[in-house]
C-alpha cells in the first residue's frame, strides 16, 4: 500500500501555513512507522527550496485556472499501481475538487482532511460564497471520498450540517518532541505569556488575547506577552497594540523556526492560543511538549486532553474576559500555589500519552486499509 499526500504548497515546515506543517510531520512519522509515503505538492514553482525530509516529494505546477490540474499530474496518477491511496488536505480548494473528480472517475480511492475548514467560524467567513461553492463542488468531493478524516470534534459539528454520509473518523496528529525541549532557563524573568502562529487576528483570537492580556497586565505589572509569528495582518496587529497602550509589554519576535523558536517558547510561563477556529494547532502541542501549560479554547480541539491531564486552562469562548480570567488562574497556580513543576510534568505527559505517534499510527494504518477495501 502506497500513501500519497496531496497539498497546495510544498509541505514546508518553515512557513506559517499550518496545513503544510502538519502534512510534513504526518508524512515524516509515517515513513518512520514503515509506511510507503510520498507528498505531492501543487505549487507556484518547481523549486525544491525546503529542508531535508525522509519522504519523496513531487511538485506539479498550479495552473492559472484554479479548476484544473496539470496533465503531468494526471499522467503520474495513472502510472500508479492498484493499492495507492491518495490523502487530500485542505478545504475549499478548487484544485483538490478537480483532483478528487479525476480520482473517482478512475476508481482510485482517496481520503480527505479539511483541517478545520468546516468549523462554524471558518464557514462564516465569506459564508454566501462558501455556501454556493459547497453546494456546487465541496459536497460532491466529500460524497465521493472513501473516508473523511478530521482532527477534532469541532469539525464534526460543522460536517453534520452538510448531511454527508461518507464515513468520518477522528484521528489527531501527534507530536515528536525534540531532545532540546528539555532546556530550562533558570534566570530571573517576568511572567511571560506566549503565542506562536500565523498572524490571523480573528481566527487565532489575537484581538481577545491582546485585550485580555491588557487586563491581566494591569493586575500583574511584571508580565509580558510574546508573539512569535508573521502574516499579512501584522501591521494591523501593531496598530491594535498601540491603541491598547501595551506596546511596552508586548514583544513581537517575528517568524522563528527550529531551535530559535524553541528557545523563545521555553521561556514562556503559559502558552495562550484562544482560537475561534482550528483543526488541531501544532503550536499547542509543541508548547506542551516543552512543558508549558496552555490556555486554549474548545475550538482548538485540545481542550479535552488539557483537562484530562490538568495541563492548563480551557475557556469556552474567545473573549477578553475569559482570557483574562484564565491567565489569572494559571498565574495563581504557578506563583501562589507553586505548581509550575507539576503543570510542566502534566503537559509533557499529555504529549507522551495522547499525542504519541507510535500509538496513533495504527489508527492511520486502519483508515487507509479500509479505504482500499
Amino acid at each position: 500500500m502506497e500513501i500519497i499526500h496531496v497539498v497546495l504548497g510544498k509541505a514546508n515546515p518553515e512557513r506559517m501555513n499550518g496545513v503544510n506543517k502538519v502534512v510534513n510531520e504526518l508524512a515524516s512519522q509515517q515513513v518512520i512507522a514503515g509506511f510507503n509515503v510520498s507528498v505531492w505538492g501543487i505549487t507556484e514553482d518547481l523549486e525544491h527550496n525546503y529542508p531535508y525530509r525522509n519522504y519523496e516529494t513531487k511538485l506539479f505546477l498550479k495552473a492559472k485556472f484554479p479548476f484544473s490540474i496539470s496533465s503531468e499530474m494526471e499522467a503520474a496518477i495513472l502510472k500508479k499501481d492498484f493499492g495507492t491511496v491518495y490523502h487530500l488536505h485542505g478545504g475549499f480548494i478548487p484544485q483538490l475538487f478537480v483532483l478528487s473528480r479525476f480520482l473517482y472517475d478512475n476508481n482510485i480511492p482517496y481520503v480527505f482532511t479539511p483541517h478545520g475548514a468546516y468549523n462554524t467560524v471558518a464557514t462564516n467567513r465569506n459564508k454566501h460564497v462558501k455556501a454556493i461553492y459547497r453546494r456546487l463542488f465541496e459536497a460532491k468531493m466529500l460524497k465521493k471520498a472513501s473516508a473523511i478524516h478530521v482532527l477534532g470534534e469541532s469539525e464534526i459539528c460543522g460536517l453534520k450540517k452538510w448531511r454527508i454520509k461518507t464515513p468520518v473518523q477522528i484521528i489527531p496528529y501527534g507530536f515528536a518532541p525534540n531532545v532540546r525541549a528539555e532546556i530550562i532557563l533558570d534566570t530571573y524573568k517576568p511572567f511571560i505569556v506566549g503565542f506562536c502562529g500565523r498572524i490571523d487576528i480573528i481566527t487565532k483570537g489575537l484581538d481577545a488575547l491582546l485585550e485580555g492580556f491588557k487586563l491581566f497586565q494591569k493586575d500583574k505589572p511584571d508580565s509580558e506577552l510574546w508573539i512569535i509569528g508573521s502574516g499579512s495582518e501584522l501591521a494591523k496587529l501593531k496598530e491594535m497594540i498601540n491603541k491598547l497602550g501595551i506596546s511596552g509589554k508586548v514583544v513581537l519576535h517575528g517568524a522563528k523556526y527550529g531551535f530559535d523558536k524553541e528557545m523563545l517558547l521555553d521561556q514562556c510561563n503559559v502558552f495562550a492560543h484562544p482560537s475561534r477556529n482550528e483543526g488541531l494547532p501544532a503550536s499547542v502541542l509543541e508548547a506542551a511538549s516543552l512543558g508549558i501549560p496552555c490556555l486554549v479554547t474548545r475550538a482548538t480541539n485540545t481542550g479535552k486532553a488539557i483537562e484530562k491531564y490538568d495541563a492548563g486552562i480551557v475557556i469556552e469562548e474567545t473573549t477578553p474576559n475569559l482570557v483574562y480570567e484564565g491567565l489569572l488562574k494559571i498565574h495563581h497556580a504557578i506563583v501562589n500555589e507553586d505548581k509550575s513543576s507539576l503543570l510542566r510534568s502534566n503537559a509533557k505527559k499529555m504529549i507522551r500519552e495522547d499525542f504519541n505517534w507510535s500509538f496513533l499510527m495504527e489508527s492511520y494504518r486502519s483508515l487507509y486499509a479500509k479505504t482500499l477495501q
